[in-house]
């Protein structure tokens, strides 16, 4: 029996790992490979008979292929297994982030996933729009308030990443679950307060990205970005140590970068984008891995100061 935890006040059953999305519907100029459709259906089959009963995605992933390739596999195995669930985000289409737009995201999430209600549906990347107009009445923030209000979603959630714009929707006051990317991993901390903020609310923290886009896995498949942007010279000296450390404790960087999101008890779950099934295990396996205070001890001494984090802090 897979061990799950409750997504904050929201009360939904987590598991420590969640299936991210992302690569699912085959982004190459992201993550520098391309996936399948059938190997996109096969990884989420796989993943629905393991102990990641968590899966993140979005309305706009690939232009919804992420929210097929799912919904089929679901399809597939019969229905999604009532301990499992689908996380989903909804997304502005060209510079449409209306109100209507919400609806018409809300309803091809639907259609696309085969579920109905959405139990946990985020405001997606909303740093890029206009704050005024997402949160006027009758915008964006409105209609997501409404459909929880009708039944038609369970839980509203906020995700993004510049962590200035996101304190601005979070003190709204109307969102259950704050999700974060690349802001809190073994070498950026951007995401410190609004982490204690969520947490000190009661609100369900979910942390993505935690291995930057590839590059703390060690294998700096991505080259030298660190959360969809150039990394600063100090960033990749940094993760070179780090790399070197996890070598001298026989581990890896991934393994410890995984790692550090899932002992922090303000976490709940933590998102890992797979593509392939044989990296299931590990990934599990990552996630309760008993790795020495040395090696922590070591690892914080290396972190980048925050002028070299993806949201510096003003001077």
């Amino acid at each position: 029996m897979t061990a799950l935890r409750p997504l904050g006040a929201t009360g939904v059953p987590v598991s420590a790992i969640t299936l991210g999305g992302s690569p699912l519907g085959s982004m190459p100029e992201t993550f520098g490979y391309e996936v399948g459709e059938s190997d996109a259906i096969a990884l989420v089959r796989a993943v629905l008979d393991s102990g990641i009963r968590t899966i993140d995605t979005a309305n706009g992933y690939s232009n919804g292929r992420s929210e097929e390739r799912i919904g089929r596999a679901i399809d597939e195995v019969g229905g999604l297994p009532a301990d499992a669930v689908v996380i989903t985000k909804v997304d502005a289409q060209g510079g449409d982030y209306s109100g209507d737009r919400i609806r018409r995201s809300l309803d091809e999430s639907r259609e696309r996933l085969g579920i109905d209600p959405l139990p946990v549906v985020h405001l997606h990347d909303p740093e890029f729009h206009d704050f005024g107009e997402l949160t006027a009445p009758g915008g964006a923030v409105d209609a997501l308030v409404t459909a929880r209000e009708s039944g038609e979603i369970g839980h509203l959630g906020l995700a993004g990443g510049d962590v200035r714009q996101m304190r601005r929707y979070l003190d709204l006051g109307v969102f259950e679950v704050l999700l974060v990317h690349n802001r809190w991993t073994l070498v950026d901390r951007s995401a410190e307060q609004l982490l204690a903020q969520a947490s000190a609310a009661g609100m369900g923290i979910v942390n993505a990205a935690v291995l930057g886009g590839g590059i703390l896995t060690g294998t700096r498949r991505t080259g030298d970005r660190y959360g969809y942007r150039t990394a600063p010279a100090e960033v990749l000296a940094a993760i070179d140590a780090m790399h070197e450390v996890c070598r001298r404790h026989a581990t890896d960087l991934g393994t410890a970068a995984i790692r550090f999101s899932t002992r922090d008890p303000r976490v709940h779950t933590t998102v890992i984008g797979l593509s392939k099934t044989e990296r299931i295990a590990p990934t599990l396996a990552a996630a309760e891995a008993d790795l020495p205070e040395e090696l922590w001890a070591e690892l914080e001494a290396l972190l980048p100061a925050p002028e070299h984090w993806l949201d510096a802090p003003a001077r």
